[in-house]
């Protein structure tokens, strides 16, 4: 049974990596599409002024707490979000799910030959897992039918939507309908560590849920995105209900 809490009027599942791949499994054998994303607090605070963004979070079947500044805002409001679950690891866990059960996906995103490097180097790592196909995502408006109808014509099990957000999700969900596949996931940048054209934080960061800090580090032009994080943060403290 779902179990949800809500933060500045975005569904978020209160799960942990494990009870969400639980729910994976249960949404993976629903007759429609599914759709997952991963919500972060740069996100939440773009659903708060973007309403096709938010409308797509509300329709998503599980909103996994991939930022630690919700995980904050819920025990300051005592909101009962358990962990954070970050999106690379349960694409992680998707793809050993689809290694072990011989499943299919596609991947749809990233600049150019990412999505190839990403392919290749799951391949590597899962070896019985059935890659259907890739595309990058500088496509335009007119390229999606052509797009859609290559994926539902190969008949992917999971497509893994990689355009950043909030592009990825209002993709997924604009598309829902019209996509052949048991579960959409919106994974933005784990398709490049995937590639391996960016390197994720060393452990002791994801451990802190300081990822976002070695992520400035590394990239200090990011500052301006970095900055709904404190924002976010001054809301949560100075807000009496944050539902």
């Amino acid at each position: 049974m779902r179990k949800i809490t809500t933060i500045f009027g975005v569904p978020i599942d209160m799960v942990t990596l494990e009870t969400a791949v639980d729910r994976f499994d249960v949404l993976f054998k629903k007759p429609d599409v599914s759709l997952i994303f991963t919500p972060n607090t740069e996100i939440v605070m773009k659903a708060k002024e973007d309403s096709q963004l938010k409308e797509a979070l509300l329709g998503a079947d599980m909103n996994i707490p991939d930022g630690i500044g919700l995980i904050l805002a819920s025990k300051i409001h005592k909101l009962g979000l358990k962990e954070r679950v970050t999106g690379i690891d349960l694409m992680d866990r998707i793809l050993n799910y689809c290694d072990n059960s011989k499943k299919s996906i596609y991947i749809l995103g990233g600049k150019p030959g990412v999505a190839a490097k990403a392919c290749a180097n799951i391949k590597k790592k899962f070896t019985s897992i059935v890659i259907k196909g890739h595309c990058h995502g500088y496509f335009t408006e007119k390229d999606e039918i052509g797009i859609i109808d290559e994926i539902n014509k190969l008949k992917p099990d999971i497509l893994f939507v990689a355009l950043g957000a909030p592009r990825q999700e209002k993709w997924i969900y604009k598309n829902r309908k019209l996509l052949d596949v048991k579960v959409a996931m919106g994974v933005g940048g784990s398709v490049d560590v995937w590639a391996g054209t960016v390197k994720r934080a060393p452990v002791i960061y994801q451990k802190l849920g300081l990822e976002w800090f070695y992520r400035l580090l590394k990239e200090p032009l990011r500052y301006k995105r970095m900055m709904a994080l404190p924002k976010f943060m001054l809301k949560v403290i100075f807000s009496k209900n944050i539902s």
